[in-house]
């Protein structure tokens, strides 16, 4: 079963050079200027969600022997190469098949392994004739292995097709298992994209064996058919399948609103992942013009957040005021400090300093932060300064911590 979304009607929106400047967002830094677009979306059923409370959230109680006292001292550690030679790698995982390797996702289409501190010549996955990287932001973007890999031999991949569609797919490893099946490719979900720019892409597996998805709110700047406020499109959202069920899924019984949505009000969701310790849901959202944000929902959060995209930009007011039901970041920068949030992971590797500090960074000025939530309130601090493009964050089954620079290189933490 194909699902493909639709709007009725057709809109066709103008916008000039001269009235917005949109922030590049993770690939090709640049100025998106949008003409025209015609589209179409397929309604789905709304819902009212429940109230959540306006302030920062509060941080889980989580037991304070799996997070840090304090931040390391980052000179003692580095980001050491292991990898070099990618096409735009955007996203790494890993299988959990107790294999070691390292997958990476390379934007125009294809799928690389890292295996015993090789770069595998031979692609995993080449879809590159199916994938539409034409624009800046479009093309493969994201991976996610089945929590049952090893036995099922199951994995999904989020892409830009040729018709600018975003498509979650899923595929089947061969009996070669450095070589995954090409021709098995099963489509979850296609939904009418009517921009290039704002695809989302992140894919992930939760605590709860459900497939979680990012979408972005269909691209131009501002959001101006207020996509991530609607319920009526899978644009600007957190989707969450049950991919174990039903043909190619089902809807998880306690999802908010009766189909895959799960939460809104985002702007364009590049990069997020799930605490391997505590459970907790990390978002890295991209901003407008202005505002970088970092989302966070402890374990056990029911369905049906807003994180207020277009309402607000980060903790700011950008289409109207706060309101009660808006979840506000957990941590924000601003232009001044970078262009594009990367969405990292909490760390929990073999390093005990660096135990539950979340690390992520800013595409456009190479800096990674760290942040820690702690009983009173958050930590947020600059960590390391870089000259990379930092494309993504991954990482191992030892849950060892890489990164990727979109100029073709992986790069892990180690201590110097």
């Amino acid at each position: 079963m194909r699902r493909t979304f639709l709007l009725f009607g057709v809109i066709i929106l103008i916008v000039s050079a001269c009235t917005e400047t949109v922030t590049p967002d993770p690939a090709t830094p640049g100025i998106e200027t949008v003409i025209s677009s015609t589209f179409t979306l397929e309604a789905i059923p709304t819902g009212t969600p429940p109230p959540i409370d306006t302030e920062t959230p509060a941080p889980s109680d989580t037991p304070t022997s799996v997070v840090a006292s304090s931040f390391p001292n980052p000179d003692n550690y580095q980001w050491l190469e292991v990898a070099t030679g990618l096409a735009r790698p955007v996203d790494i995982q890993n299988a959990g098949d107790g294999s070691g390797r390292l997958f990476v996702v390379e934007q125009p289409g294809r799928i690389r392994i890292i295996q015993d501190g090789q770069l595998l010549e031979t692609p995993f996955l080449d879809i590159a004739e199916r994938v539409n990287d034409n624009g800046n932001e479009q093309g493969l973007l994201g991976l996610a292995f089945h929590p049952r890999y090893e036995e099922n031999g199951l994995f999904f991949v989020n892409y830009t097709d040729p018709n600018g569609h975003n498509v979650i797919a899923r595929f089947q490893v061969s009996s070669d298992l450095s070589i995954a099946d090409a021709a098995s490719e099963t489509i979850l979900i296609s939904v009418d994209d009517p921009f290039p720019n704002h695809n989302g892409g992140v894919l992930t597996f939760g605590p709860d064996g459900y497939l979680y998805a990012g979408l972005g709110d269909g691209g131009s700047g501002g959001d101006p058919f207020g996509n991530g406020q609607s319920l009526e499109t899978l644009l600007g959202k957190i989707l969450r399948l049950d991919v174990d069920n039903g043909d190619p899924y089902t809807i998880p019984p306690d999802n908010p609103f009766g189909n895959e949505i799960w939460a809104f009000g985002l702007r364009n969701p590049w990069r997020m992942s799930f605490d391997s310790v505590t459970g907790d849901l990390w978002i890295g959202d991209v901003g407008q013009n202005a505002w970088e944000e970092i989302d966070y929902l402890p374990s056990g959060s029911p369905g049906g957040a807003n994180f207020g995209w277009n309402i607000m930009e980060g903790n700011h007011p950008f289409g109207g005021e706060a309101q009660p039901e808006l979840i506000l970041p957990a941590a924000e920068y601003s232009h001044g400090e970078g262009c594009s949030v990367t969405g990292g992971y909490v760390y929990r590797g073999a390093m005990p300093e660096w135990q539950g500090i979340y690390l992520y960074g800013d595409y456009c000025s190479g800096v990674i932060w760290g942040l820690i939530k702690f009983v009173e309130g958050w930590q947020n601090q600059v960590l390391f300064g870089t000259n990379f493009r930092i494309s993504g964050f991954g990482v191992d089954e030892s849950n060892e911590l890489y990164l990727a620079n979109l100029g073709g290189a992986i790069y892990k933490l180690v201590q110097k």
